[in-house]
């Protein structure tokens, strides 16, 4: 049976995910969910990561599992390599996730600094696609010109006891559906109340968020500095990343790839912008057709149609997500309605 996993797209169980904050309400309209808030507002898509949360005795927690196998999808990136890959890593981790509040304030770390304090070769760079949103929406990016170190400083002082503290540093920007946002590595940045977001990002869950509150529940010092001591965590903040030229930059429109009265395909974030990873999205009209190859998280945004490759039919619509193997070679994609995905890839490789 896991041999035939690989010659077909791989869809998987669902994987929400718990957090601190609170959020999960726009998934009824995305994934058809219950209309309500709690503590599980993340869905992690095709995920090799476990999720650090305190407390948690689950093993599998965060790890995506195969639908109706048991397998987990880290199981076949190990055992089958060639087939899932092309012996090409696949470092990227994909959420959906929806907040009802504010995040707190944060910056991940590079590379240098996750090799030198976690032992791991990955920081945590992320796109944001803003999928949905409620009214009043917004996002945070970057400190505005000018913040010193001691502002930084005093406003996690602060932070014990007023909520706004931090945030007053930050760049505050409305959110809209159809934005794009590419946060770098040791950019402050926090996602504000009212976004569904399509998040890429680097293999991690590293995060340093030095205010005390997220809404109503208090954060605890490992929470806020993954077990390092505040100075040396502080570090990940990089206060050069401030003012609207930041914002200008790291703030991405579409670019279009290829073009045909039925079909349009954009990338939303490329090579060039960071190795990382890359993203597209592409949209068929009603009986349009196209074919897409792995290895690629593909997740639908809109519309339902159908995939048909080497192993069969499948059916996909809104909601649906799932990874393609190299292995599986073309699949074609045909669309009953309006469609469109985001084709998720992985990290820049030597050879591309």
């Amino acid at each position: 049976m896991t041999q035939s996993l690989l010659q077909a797209p791989i869809f998987f169980e669902r994987n929400r995910v718990f957090r601190v904050y609170t959020g999960g309400k726009l998934f009824h309209d995305f994934f058809g969910d219950e209309a309500k808030d709690g503590n599980y507002p993340e869905e992690w898509i095709a995920s090799s990561v476990k999720a650090l949360n305190k407390d948690s005795t689950d093993p599998l927690e965060g790890l995506s599992l195969v639908r109706n196998t048991g397998v987990t999808l880290a199981s076949l990136m190990h055992d089958f390599p060639k087939e899932m890959t092309g012996g090409e890593p696949f470092d990227v981790l994909v959420k959906v996730l929806d907040s009802a509040v504010r995040l707190p304030a944060q910056a991940h770390p590079d590379k240098a600094f996750s090799r030198k304090h976690f032992k791991s070769e990955h920081g945590k760079t992320e796109m944001w696609l803003v999928l949905a949103t409620r009214p009043g929406a917004n996002i945070y990016f970057g400190f505005k010109e000018g913040t010193t170190k001691d502002q930084l400083d005093q406003a996690v002082k602060k932070g014990e006891s007023d909520s706004a503290a931090f945030t007053d540093l930050l760049q505050e920007f409305p959110a809209q559906a159809g934005d794009v946002w590419l946060i770098p590595a040791k950019a402050a940045h926090a996602i504000g109340a009212g976004c569904l977001i399509l998040e890429v990002q680097e293999p991690t869950d590293f995060t340093i968020q030095p205010e005390r509150w997220c809404d109503t529940y208090r954060l605890s010092e490992k929470e806020m500095y993954l077990g390092l001591e505040p100075e040396i965590a502080m570090q990940v903040f990089d206060l050069s990343l401030a003012g609207r030229p930041a914002a200008q930059r790291w703030k991405k429109e579409p670019v279009v790839l290829e073009k045909a009265p039925a079909s349009l395909k954009e990338a939303l974030i490329t090579y060039d912008d960071t190795t990382c990873f890359a993203v597209n999205r592409q949209t068929l009209q009603a009986g349009g057709a196209c074919s897409i190859k792995g290895p690629a998280v593909f997740v639908v945004t809109e519309g339902e149609g159908s995939l048909q490759g080497s192993a069969g039919r499948q059916a996909c619509r809104k909601g649906d997500y799932f990874f393609l193997p190299h292995a599986a070679g073309e699949v074609k994609v045909t669309a009953a309605s309006r469609l469109q995905w985001v084709e998720c890839l992985p990290p820049k490789s030597s050879s591309k």
